[in-house]
């Protein structure tokens, strides 16, 4: 059980991060349409924003699977 909840723990980690590096590519990539005037500094701001919210939800969803394996691997002993 310790095995597959230290498994679980670092897979649910991974995806955090997997989500971060697609955030930080984005947020590159419109902080580079910015700099090219391809898009209005109010654009940006709220391109930004739209990327946060879609990682705080694809976080939150990662979150509540390794909530709900924690506690089934831990409900079957």
């Amino acid at each position: 059980i310790v095995t597959l909840l230290s498994q679980l723990n670092y897979n649910a980690e991974d995806g955090r991060n997997a989500v971060r590096n697609v955030r930080r590519e984005a947020n590159d990539r419109i902080k580079k349409f910015l700099k090219d005037h391809s898009i209005s500094e109010d654009d940006e701001r709220i391109a930004l924003a739209d990327v946060q919210k879609m990682t705080d939800q694809q976080i939150a969803i990662i979150d509540e699977l390794q909530k709900k394996k924690d506690a089934e691997l831990l409900g079957g002993r």
